[in-house]
């Protein structure tokens, strides 16, 4: 498969990126509005993972064309840019899976908190904005970013996705799957979507206040 990462240059897009491209024989193309940065962050994680002894290319293009030849196009923007990103690229997602990682989440004196769209969720957002007949799934939400980079990290994370359509579910349950450390688990439909999101501030507030405890994830026993 061709994984399409919108907005790819960032945290979580350099996360996913490194450890697809590492971890499985699936293509990456970093997507950015900015076509010269794609293509230098694509020359960066190139050179991240040689330096760990993977030979492979990532390529760097505009978020449109990273998403035209895509079989999954993960959204890994700020929710503020989800629509707008969406909208970007509409006319070029061709029969492809669309990957929402993104939480709503505003910050005051007492830390972070939750704060999802009048949709629900920021998944559904991304649901109720894409092109019609392309399916949203919910994934990748709880990461800590900084972590899910650095590869010489082991990760024993959960990974809940939500899905209203199985064999999307699928698809992304696989890719998870294959990424060392992660551990797909069925959250439900996307009306489950922010009951997973709300997790995201409850672990940045628990790594804030507690020390070494920095790079939560989640893990089901």
């Amino acid at each position: 498969m061709q994984i399409a990462l919108l907005g790819g240059t960032g945290d979580i897009g350099e996360g996913i990126a490194l450890r697809v491209a590492r971890d499985t024989d699936h293509a990456v193309v970093v997507g950015s509005r900015d076509p010269e940065k794609a293509a230098d962050a694509a020359s960066s994680y190139a050179a991240t993972l040689a330096d760990h002894g993977v030979d492979t290319d990532v390529d760097g293009a505009a978020n449109p064309e990273a998403a035209a030849g895509a079989d999954v196009v993960v959204l890994a923007v700020p929710a503020y840019h989800l629509t707008d990103t969406i909208d970007a690229v509409a006319d070029d997602i061709r029969d492809a899976v669309l990957v929402s990682p993104a939480v709503g989440m505003k910050r005051d004196e007492d830390g972070m908190h939750y704060n999802p769209p009048g949709v629900g969720s920021v998944t559904q957002l991304a649901a109720a904005n894409a092109p019609e007949d392309i399916p949203v799934v919910g994934a990748f939400h709880n990461l800590a970013a900084g972590r899910l980079a650095a590869l010489d990290a082991d990760l024993d994370w959960d990974v809940p996705v939500v899905a209203d359509d199985d064999a999307a579910k699928g698809t992304v349950t696989d890719l998870v799957a294959d990424l060392d450390g992660l551990r797909p688990l069925d959250a439900g439909g996307l009306e489950n979507a922010a009951e997973v999101e709300s997790l995201t501030p409850l672990l940045i507030n628990v790594a804030a206040n507690n020390d070494g405890l920095h790079d939560l994830g989640v893990k089901f026993w």
